[in-house]
């Protein structure tokens, strides 16, 4: 008898996948034929699923306070309603300070979307693990802790070295014995990117506890390159499932079953990444300790942008800070920290899990427009001009030395409005507040990037 083919099983009524190699092996090996193949392909056959034909509910602790932000708030809520029909979504909720980003079905800033054994990667996004951590260095003047961290940190891309900081031997070999970041380009990345920033709203800033006094340092970042390159890995085998088993599903919301060997893999490359970015945070709090020689009072941290377990559940916070210590392994007391901007207070909170918040609270301002739609309606006036207007008091710095006026104060939304929100929704309770003295942040860095003056020098 001839030889089953992928051409036969077309024939038959199956989709061509994946299943179809092992299919033909054993098939052919068994010699099965007829009724009796059609019977075991329907047992190897993958169970196709359909996006839901109506949005899961979703809690909706948003509210538009002005004219500018009912179009973002009705942006989030559409968005957010296409993103439930997702199969693998049963529940979800969006924070005061949602804006929309991508896609109509893409997960906004703000969102919260669980999932039953599926790890969305485009719901953590590139920047996986973005972060903030606090050192409390006693009572020491402000400008000195922003001088001696400016002279350690890096923000903006290139012109980093090797040499900045270790990478732990134990870290690198968890990296070699996990599939999705055993790569020499991960493994570099991890080395070259430790102990950097990056640009956009990450910042480094310095202020006082209202309570205390005490000098606080606060860095907010994720995990650079080293994370970004585990989510393109991530979202190449997501779409191999979603064209197997999803295929009408949106391909911005295409996931890895957690049940399959592959989805454990990349939720253990997820918890190396995890780890890899503390560590980010603390050799820079560190060495900033070590360079004004004291040791720090108290140390904390939270992630914002993460995939949170529980169960067979998963948690896809996607700018939202956990709240309930079950996500959050090495918390503090149960507190967190929600930067506003840098002319504002750094909350201190502390909340429990509610009906409407699923265990979360918002993980800063948001922004009500995007970053070319505020530089356009601040066309008007000068860099400088604004700059000097919405910084007046504090110590702002750019590492790159170039204003970037869509990271300043009037970029994002009205953080007391966020704050009343907050309370209205029972999204955490304000414990303490770190009042501004002064940020880092990397600023246009792309007007002399590295790359542009290489190019320059060559001319």
């Amino acid at each position: 008898m001839k030889k089953i083919t992928g051409k036969d099983l077309i024939e038959m009524g199956f989709r061509q996948g994946r299943w179809f190699k092992a299919a033909l092996e054993q098939a052919n090996a068994k010699r099965i034929y007829g009724d009796e193949l059609k019977a075991f392909l329907d047992e190897l056959a993958p169970n196709i699923i359909d996006p839901h034909h109506e949005a899961i509910p979703f809690h909706q602790n948003i509210e538009a306070e002005s004219e500018q932000e009912i179009s973002n708030v009705e942006s989030v809520l559409y968005t957010m309603k296409q993103l439930m029909k997702t199969p693998t979504v049963t529940n979800g909720a969006v924070m005061p300070d949602a804006c929309p980003t991508g896609q109509p079905g893409q997960i906004p800033v703000g969102g919260i979307a669980v999932t039953e054994d599926a790890i969305h990667p485009a719901m953590h996004s590139a920047d996986i693990c973005c972060s903030v951590m606090m050192t409390s260095f006693g009572m020491v003047d402000p400008k000195k802790v922003l001088d001696a961290a400016h002279a350690i940190t890096h923000f903006g891309g290139g012109g980093r070295t090797d040499d900045r900081f270790e990478l732990p031997g134990e870290l690198e070999d968890r990296m070699k014995a996990n599939y999705y970041i055993k790569s020499k380009r991960s493994i570099q990345l991890a080395k070259t990117h430790l102990g950097t920033q990056g640009d956009g709203n990450h910042f480094l800033y310095v202020g006082q506890s209202e309570q205390t006094g005490e000098t606080i340092m606060v860095t907010h970042h994720g995990s650079r390159g080293f994370g970004a390159n585990l989510f393109k890995q991530g979202m190449k085998d997501a779409e191999k499932f979603r064209k197997e088993i999803s295929p009408k599903t949106r391909k911005c919301n295409a996931w890895i079953p957690y049940s399959e060997k592959s989805g454990k893999e990349y939720w253990e490359a997820l918890q190396v990444v995890r780890d890899w970015t503390k560590l980010n945070h603390t050799v820079l709090h560190q060495a900033t300790c070590d360079s004004i020689g004291v040791d720090p009072h108290l140390r904390f941290w939270n992630e914002h942008n993460f995939v949170f377990k529980d169960g067979n559940s998963f948690y896809h916070a996607k700018g939202a800070t956990p709240l309930d210590d079950r996500f959050v392994p090495d918390s503090h007391e149960g507190l967190r920290l929600i930067p506003l901007n840098m002319s504002e207070p750094i909350l201190v909170v502390k909340g429990e899990t509610n009906e409407n918040n699923l265990g979360f609270a918002p993980h800063g301002a948001g922004r009500d427009i995007s970053r070319s739609a505020h530089i356009r309606n601040n066309s008007d006036r000068t860099i400088q001009e604004i700059f000097d207007e919405e910084t007046k008091g504090l110590d702002v710095r750019f590492f790159s030395g170039h204003i970037d006026i869509s990271e300043l104060p009037s970029a994002y939304k009205n953080a007391q409005k966020v704050q009343e929100q907050m309370e209205k929704f029972n999204l955490g309770e304000v414990k303490d507040k770190i009042l501004p003295y002064g940020c880092i942040m990397a600023g246009d860095w792309k007007i002399d990037a590295p790359w542009r003056n290489r190019k320059k020098n060559k001319k």
